[in-house]
């Protein structure tokens, strides 16, 4: 099996129309001028010195959420410098970002001869209230047609959603995926909303107008919508934004987050609040109290089981007064788990009977 790379190359935001409320795009990508061709090669060169197996998939990807609506020619510009290392083998394949209000035919057409692979749709909401209100400026129809298209000519689709977006809900966001799953999307991100400087969110913060998230509600919201996705197959490779420098802890100094549901480690909250779902609903199942138990799985789940600071040991033991021993047991296939009860409250309970047991003997024969 091959391992796979991608060289991420971050493009301002200069084709997008909009001003969303929620989108300080320079201090997400950390770019603060536009990217040149000469800034792709040398990218492109720095990223393949370091991927050092031979058997590997290596993409190039373009994000910043709006590159089809950039200048033509500038994008031209950068899909071609990327060309010479597709033909030597050293590139595989190409990855975009884009809105859905910018793509048709002739763009679609355009991205397929200079072998782009795989189209995101930044779609963030099925609702068009709640898009308006984000100031989004395109409708879930576009969403529809996009992605038609996309599918149509052969890309692959990915769509972005975000959870926590203003007057948002839960539902809406469980709403969001459910209609995204009818679009048929290969992959998936999913971005809780985080509160960045110089934003118009950042003001609707500070006057009150807006709460994020907490990051427990945002793992809740993450949570729900994932396990739609998962039982439809559709891949999601991102939980929450990448930790950068400006993408950090808000007590950090070069922090451009003011306020949200911000964590390093945010997808392992979700994924191991997930493992601990499912592994209580597997415990109730058991007919007999019991006090410890093993949980045997492939080696991959062990870190989400336990849980980000053994948070899963630690609410189990202090919930359900159950001690738990995880094991790696590689004939386990990944996402699957077994328990094996190492003590029941009976043994337990006979266990102290004969404590008290031996205890009184002793007292006799002290006597």
């Amino acid at each position: 099996m091959k391992k796979e790379y991608i060289i991420p190359i971050f493009v301002p935001n200069l084709g997008c129309p909009n001003c969303c409320v929620f989108c300080n795009q320079k201090k997400i990508s950390g770019e603060q001028r536009q990217v040149t061709k000469e800034d792709v090669k040398e990218t492109i060169e720095y990223y393949l010195q370091h991927f050092k197996d031979d058997n590997k998939y290596v993409e190039v990807a373009f994000f910043g959420g709006s590159f089809t609506g950039i200048d033509e020619n500038i994008q031209n510009s950068l899909l071609e410098a990327v060309q010479p290392y597709i033909k030597e083998g050293k590139v595989n394949s190409i990855r975009i970002s884009t809105r859905p209000d910018y793509i048709n035919k002739d763009i679609l057409k355009r991205l397929k001869h200079y072998k782009v692979k795989t189209i995101e749709l930044g779609v963030q909401s099925t609702n068009n209230y709640i898009l308006a209100k984000s100031k989004r400026g395109h409708t879930f129809e576009d969403v529809k047609i996009a992605s038609k298209l996309i599918r149509k000519h052969g890309f692959i689709l990915g769509h972005q959603m975000m959870v926590g977006l203003p007057e948002s809900t839960a539902l809406d966001e469980i709403t969001t995926a459910k209609s995204l799953i009818k679009l048929k999307p290969k992959i998936v991100r999913i971005y809780p909303v985080l509160v960045i400087k110089n934003t118009e969110l950042e003001d609707m913060y500070k006057k009150g107008d807006y709460i994020p998230l907490s990051i427990n509600q945002a793992v809740e919201r993450c949570k729900e919508v994932v396990k739609l996705f998962n039982d439809k197959n559709i891949e999601v490779i991102r939980i929450g934004l990448q930790n950068t420098e400006e993408i950090t802890d808000p007590k950090e100094d070069s922090s451009q987050v003011v306020a949200g549901p911000y964590h390093p480690a945010f997808r392992q909250l979700v994924e191991s609040s997930m493992w601990y779902d499912t592994i209580v609903d597997d415990i109730k199942k058991i007919n007999t109290k019991v006090v410890k138990i093993k949980i045997l799985a492939n080696s991959t789940n062990i870190n989400n089981i336990i849980g980000h600071k053994k948070e899963n040991i630690i609410k189990l033991k202090d919930t359900y007064d159950l001690d738990v021993v995880v094991e790696a047991k590689e004939d386990i296939k990944p996402g699957k788990f077994e328990i094996e009860i190492l003590k029941t409250y009976e043994d337990l309970l006979d266990e102290n009977h004969d404590y008290l047991g031996k205890t009184k003997k002793k007292e006799k024969s002290n006597k």
